[in-house]
């Protein structure tokens, strides 16, 4: 063919694909300004931005000069950021828009709000709907009904969230306990078959009211009576509804790895994503245990089961006293439990289990057992429980000190902050990249000596660990503390900052920030972060809470509204 033809010939169709890709683009971006876009993605990587002359220019907010770090993964760029009606509708060089109020980030780190996918927050929100330790620490969002213990009715709970109003959005799973205390109470007994039904047909219920999935807290009553069947079957009622599987494994301690097969098993059988809750190994007789707890996950994960952890940054767990019991010995709670200590021989039965259970764990005494509170002595709150046994004038025995702990079970129990991991296990678990951050805690009311993770665990993580100790980058902790989270929790327009998302989102300086909380002096808010915003209302403004409650119920999947009270 002559050249000059070919040529000819290829001028002709490159121009006639060039004229359809533009009636292409330009009926494409009609449907895209009808739906309010204003860029259209073409390829991966590529982008063409619609010339839209009724394009809206204005912002309530405006956040300029941020290093913008999105929760993927990806290194930060530095971007501006547009907020109108409580979503982002812009990022990148924004001069051209308008704002009612700007906040120059002045190059510091503008990330998408921190979800904290592990809490306890039933009660203490509607005390301090603000939630100021949360938000101080960059939390924009929890999940809460974590442990087997959810709020009765979650149709309740979560019409009073959006009509008190709270600083922080809030998510819940269904708690097992909560829905085996309602069939069955607090016995110690199988569930019949009728039982089943009915607990199954209430995390259903659950389910359509809103909740994420199902938890259990299998060393607390009364789900430690459990069978595996019997979760296996509330998790399948979870999973019809695309809920996920939360649990407190049933022993961190000498059987943990049961305990986590349990787990695994349960997804398995259910068919449906698993969550270990605080992941950990208990005990000085466990120590350096987790490379062999972690090495499970990764196996379930390469086998095709959707399994991810969480973690608090500290060595300390916190929980109430009675679990120090034998599992017998705590049926019918604590009026049942007072009973029981009051009866010599019983009592001499549990304090020889704890007894065994204490030298098997190699502790040599309880000191590392501290009451963060109890109602019935607010001095002893602080000490542990070595130093309040030599306080009443005992011997400084082990025996001792059992006598000492059953007595303040008898008075009325205690909330208490046990220092019993590895800071080495700790960091090991921490480089796991499916491991997300959840502080265990709750809305704080200034009281006690509460385990400072309520206050610092996000802040922890950032200055400790990703600053000082370069345990994992900048970017990757927050892509656990945002879209990992959102991703495994199904919370679909957040964790990430893009365009049509909820305007959740944190300021902080990354060389400052740090946890000030410690467990000498728990009530103390994290610094470093300047600003938070909660569904686009400035609820942290330059260091200071402003009072703002713009929080919001997010609801499961299987969210079905006529289940529920509206």
């Amino acid at each position: 063919m002559c050249p000059s033809l070919s040529r000819c010939i290829h001028t002709i169709f490159d121009r006639y694909a060039m004229l359809k890709i533009k009636v292409l683009l330009n009926a494409l971006g009609t449907m895209a300004l009808l739906a309010g876009c204003t860029t259209i993605a073409v390829t991966p990587g590529r982008s063409v931005t619609l010339q839209n002359t009724f394009q809206n220019n204005n912002a309530d907010i405006l956040i300029r000069n941020g290093r913008i770090i999105d929760g993927t993964g990806n290194s930060w760029y530095l971007a501006d950021l547009a907020i109108r009606d409580g979503k982002i509708v812009a990022i990148g060089k924004l001069d051209h828009y308008k704002a009612t109020r700007t906040i120059d980030a002045n190059r510091q780190i503008v990330a998408p709000g921190f979800i904290d996918v592990h809490a306890h927050i039933e009660f203490g929100l509607f005390e301090n709907p603000t939630a100021n330790n949360y938000v101080h620490d960059g939390v924009t969002t929890v999940i809460t009904g974590n442990c087997g213990g959810s709020a009765d009715s979650l149709a309740e709970f979560f019409t009073r969230i959006d009509t008190t109003g709270t600083s922080i959005n809030v998510a819940s799973l269904v708690g097992h306990n909560t829905v085996r205390r309602q069939v069955l109470g607090l016995a110690n007994r199988e569930a019949s078959a009728d039982d089943q039904r009915r607990m199954e047909a209430l995390v259903e219920q659950a389910m359509r009211e809103g909740a994420v999935g199902l938890s259990t807290g299998l060393i607390y009553l009364p789900g430690l009576y459990s069978s595996t069947d019997e979760v296996i079957g509330l998790a399948r009622a979870a999973a019809r509804h695309r809920g996920i599987y939360a649990s407190h494994i049933r022993n961190e301690g000498n059987k943990v790895v049961d305990a986590i097969e349990e787990a695994l098993n349960i997804g398995r059988a259910a068919n449906m994503p698993v969550q270990i809750s605080h992941f950990k190994v208990s005990a000085p007789a466990n120590w350096g245990r987790s490379r062999e707890t972690l090495a499970l996950i990764e196996r379930a994960r390469s086998e095709g089961l959707d399994v991810t952890i969480d973690q608090y940054p500290y060595t300390a767990s916190s929980t109430t006293l009675s679990v120090m019991l034998p599992d017998w010995a705590v049926e019918g709670g604590s009026d049942a439990i007072g009973k029981r200590l009051s009866d010599p021989e019983q009592r001499r039965k549990i304090a020889a289990e704890m007894f065994n259970n204490a030298r098997e764990n190699k502790r040599p005494d309880f000191s590392y057992a501290v009451v963060a509170r109890h109602a019935a002595d607010a001095s002893l709150n602080g000490k542990n429980l070595s130093a309040i046994n030599l306080q009443k004038g005992r011997p400084a025995t082990m025996e001792a000190e059992i006598e000492t702990l059953l007595d303040l079970l008898v008075a009325g129990g205690a909330q208490m902050v046990y220092h019993g991991m590895n800071e080495d296990d700790v960091r090991f678990i921490m480089r796991y990249p499916f491991n997300m951050v959840g502080a265990d805690g709750g809305v704080q009311n200034g009281k006690g000596m509460p385990h400072p993770r309520s206050y610092g665990t996000n802040a922890r993580v950032l200055g400790k660990y990703v600053r000082e100790e370069k345990i994992m980058t900048l970017e990757e902790a927050i892509r656990r503390m945002t879209s990992l989270a959102a991703q495994k929790f199904q919370l679909k327009d957040r964790g990430l900052l893009r365009v049509g998302f909820a305007a959740d989102i944190v300021i902080f300086d990354e060389t400052q920030i740090i946890d000030k909380a410690t467990f000498e002096a728990p009530h103390q808010f994290s610094s470093g972060i300047s600003d938070v915003l909660v569904n686009g209302k400035s609820v942290i403004d330059s260091g200071r809470h402003t009072g703002m409650r713009s929080g919001i119920a997010l609801k499961g999947s299987g969210f079905f509204p006529a289940a529920g009270v509206e």
